[in-house]
C-alpha cells in the first residue's frame, strides 16, 4: 500500500503514455504548488476538480518510467487542498485510482465519481456551491480525445471562482475536422466548441494555408470563455502561454494546455509556471 502513492509499478493499472505527457504533468504540478502555496491562507476552503482523472499512474512508453498522473499529484502536493473530485468513465481505472488515494492521509476529502464528467458535473457543482463564497477551485480537465463538452466547461464557469487548466486536443481536432465539417447533424467538434462557429473557420482554411488555423480556433474558444467571466484567459502565446505538446517522434503537435481564471492572479501565477519547460528550459514561442 505505501507503494500506491510512489513513482513505482504497485501492480494496479496505469494509463499507457508519451514522453510529451511528463512536459503537461509537470505544469501542472507546478501550478497546484503555487495555486496552494500562495492561497492557502486566503480561502476556508480550496477545491480540485479533475474531470478525466484515470487511474492515478502514468506509464511512460519510451522510457518505462511511471508518473504520478494527475489526481495523485494534487493528492501529494505540499499543502493540499481541503476537497478532491475525481470523475473517471471506466470503472478498471477509477478502482485503481480508489485504492491508491486510500493509502493517502486525506482519502477522507476525495471523492470518486465513476461516468461521464459530461452528466456528473451537475452534481459537482451543486456540491461546490455549498461553500462557494469561501472557496476557490481550480478544475484540471485533460480528455484523452475530443469526449470533453463546451456545456460541461460552462457549468463549472458558473462556479464563481474556479479557475481552469484545459487540454485543447489539437491533433485530435486535425483528424476529426474533415471528416465532419459538411455534415447536417451536430458533430463531437461541435460539441467541444459549443456551437458550429468553428466550420466557417475551418472552411476558410481548405483554400488557403492551413497556418494560422488553430489560432484562430483558440480564440473562438477563448471568446467563448470570456463571455462566461474569464477576463484572465491568456493569449499571449508569444511568450508561451500555452504550452505546446508535440508527439516526440514525429514532432506533430498533440494539443495544448489553455488557461483561464476571473482574477488577475491566476494569470500571473500561470504565466509565472509556464516560463520555463519540464527541463528546466526557457520556453521558445510556438509557432
Amino acid at each position: 500500500m505505501y507503494d500506491y502513492l510512489q513513482t513505482v509499478d504497485d501492480g494496479l493499472p496505469v494509463r499507457p503514455a508519451g514522453s510529451w505527457t511528463a512536459e503537461k504533468l509537470d505544469y501542472l504540478d507546478r501550478y497546484i504548488a503555487v495555486f496552494t502555496t500562495s492561497m492557502r491562507k486566503k480561502w476556508d476552503l480550496l477545491n480540485y476538480i479533475d474531470l478525466q482523472a484515470g487511474p492515478g499512474k502514468n506509464l511512460i512508453d519510451q522510457t518505462g518510467e511511471i508518473l504520478l498522473g494527475s489526481p495523485l499529484l494534487a493528492l501529494t502536493t505540499q499543502y493540499p487542498f481541503g476537497g478532491y473530485y475525481f470523475v473517471e468513465y471506466d470503472k478498471n481505472n477509477a478502482k485503481a485510482l480508489e485504492n491508491r488515494c486510500s493509502a493517502s492521509k486525506l482519502s477522507e476529502r476525495v471523492q470518486l465519481i465513476v461516468g461521464d464528467c459530461n452528466q456528473v458535473v451537475e452534481t459537482i457543482v451543486n456540491q461546490l456551491k455549498d461553500n462557494e463564497q469561501s472557496s476557490l477551485n481550480l478544475a484540471f480537465l485533460d480528455p484523452e480525445g475530443l469526449e470533453l463538452k463546451w456545456s460541461t466547461v460552462a457549468r463549472l464557469a458558473s462556479i464563481r471562482r474556479m479557475d481552469m487548466i484545459i487540454n485543447y486536443p489539437q491533433g485530435g481536432l486535425s483528424r476529426f475536422m474533415p471528416k465532419v465539417y459538411e455534415q447536417a447533424e451536430e458533430s463531437a467538434v461541435d460539441a467541444f466548441f459549443g456551437s458550429r462557429e468553428w466550420r466557417p473557420i475551418y472552411a476558410k482554411y481548405q483554400v488557403q494555408s492551413s497556418k494560422g488555423l488553430h489560432r484562430e480556433l483558440i480564440d473562438l474558444y477563448l471568446g467563448r470563455l470570456q463571455a462566461l467571466g474569464y477576463s484572465e484567459v491568456l493569449r499571449d502565446d508569444q511568450v508561451g502561454d500555452e504550452p505546446l505538446m508535440r508527439n516526440s517522434q514525429h514532432n506533430a503537435p498533440l494539443y495544448r494546455l489553455l488557461f483561464a481564471s476571473k482574477h488577475t492572479l491566476g494569470k500571473k501565477f500561470w504565466r509565472g509556471v509556464t516560463k520555463r519547460d519540464v527541463y528546466g528550459q526557457r520556453r521558445l514561442f510556438d509557432a
